[in-house]
């Protein structure tokens, strides 16, 4: 017996995973990409939680996570935007990455900022 999942399923079985941290729009994001993968490969990939959780980072920046990758030192002559377009560049070159648009701040004032999700390597 075979069940297709929805994106939104999808999302919400991130979200339920206790040993991740997935925030809203990510577990969002990540559902997205795994659907779409499946879309372009023509594939029917079995959902496995545990594996994505283990494959896959998410990290408040691209700079936060090519910092942590080790290899990447953002150069202290740039700004901020400019190491993480850099950093950003970098990630893309050694691996996936998935970007989206996080809501911070209180339900008064909600902005958006730029966070990721890596495959690991």
């Amino acid at each position: 017996m075979k069940s297709t999942l929805s994106v939104n399923e999808i999302q919400d079985l991130l979200l339920q995973d206790d040993n991740a941290a997935w925030s809203y729009n990510g577990a969002k994001a990540l559902a997205e990409w795994l659907d779409n993968l499946d879309e372009e490969c023509g594939t029917e990939t079995e959902f496995d939680r545990v594996s994505i959780r283990c494959e896959f980072s998410e990290y408040d920046s691209a700079l936060d996570a090519a910092t942590q990758q080790g290899g990447f030192e953002p150069d202290e002559g740039s700004d901020d935007d400019e190491n993480e377009a850099a950093a950003l560049e970098w990630l893309q070159d050694r691996t996936t990455v998935i970007e989206f648009e996080a809501n911070t701040g209180d339900i008064e004032s909600l902005r958006s900022t730029g966070t990721i999700i890596m495959q690991d390597f």
